[in-house]
């Protein structure tokens, strides 16, 4: 299978001295793609590294809607500068989350909105995170794509079927990573089959939320593989036709080959 990881973390804070390996298992089972994402500049300056080394990975700089109430002077300015050179191919990690307490909602409205309107500024897509909080986050996107084009990734997405049109409908791309093929997430299963082909995408969210057979263990970005056999089972299709149509999405949105 041709596979892309439109979602992982994959920096030296995570792997340490073992990430050229996990790149090495990514190559092997197939996953030709990765879109790293940052949660801060440090991360985002380290995922744009690795992607002007690596053939097949880009990177996307942002602040996660949990670090939001812990910036530093200067470091949203890092964020932009690597979006203007050029050296990401996306602007995120950026959201809600009211699953946490970590930042009050009011600031993180504030940069989900920054954020936005960078992405708008520069064309780039945007990936967006949306802990219990995706009404909000719909809600503000409708905001911002009646000023204007927006392309928005809702990533690790665990919304209704109804959710899932509302998003389908704002021009959004939904990924899903390992949570889907949990025993006890039929439902979710059920979301992904009305999501439109050209739409969806598959992730690890890497180091985080690995799929079955591999709960508890750290993930990575090999392990696409088995949200990608899951989708394609639920959706009734052939896993490597799903693997080339989500890999061939992903290669769209973050222009890459």
């Amino acid at each position: 299978m041709d596979l892309f990881d439109s979602h992982c973390h994959l920096d030296p804070m995570r792997y340490l001295d073992e990430l050229p390996e996990v790149v090495a298992r990514a190559r092997a089972a197939g996953v030709s793609g990765m879109a790293v994402i940052g949660t801060r500049a440090i991360d985002s300056e380290a995922a744009a590294d690795l992607a002007s080394r690596e053939v097949g990975i880009v990177a996307a700089a942002g602040i996660h809607p949990n670090d939001v109430g812990e910036v530093v002077a200067g470091e949203w300015d890092r964020i932009v500068a690597l979006a203007e050179s050029e050296r990401v191919a996306a602007i995120g990690e950026t959201g809600l989350d009211w699953y946490r307490d970590h930042a009050p909602k009011d600031v993180q409205r504030e940069w989900f909105d920054r954020h936005i309107r960078l992405a708008q500024r520069l064309s780039l897509p945007l990936v967006i995170h949306t802990r219990e909080s995706i009404a909000d986050a719909l809600a503000m996107l409708r905001e911002a794509i009646a000023r204007g084009p927006l392309a928005a990734i809702l990533h690790a997405f665990t919304g209704t079927a109804a959710e899932a049109a509302e998003a389908i409908d704002l021009g959004c791309h939904l990924g899903f990573a390992g949570m889907v093929t949990f025993r006890s997430s039929a439902q979710l299963r059920e979301v992904a089959t009305t999501v439109p082909i050209d739409r969806l995408l598959v992730e690890t969210d890497s180091p985080f939320l690995s799929p079955e057979p591999l709960r508890g263990r750290r993930n990575e970005p090999a392990h696409v593989v088995h949200t990608a056999r899951c989708l394609a089972l639920a959706r009734g299709c052939p896993p490597e036709a799903l693997a080339a149509a989500t890999a061939a999405n992903a290669r769209r949105l973050f222009r890459c080959r």
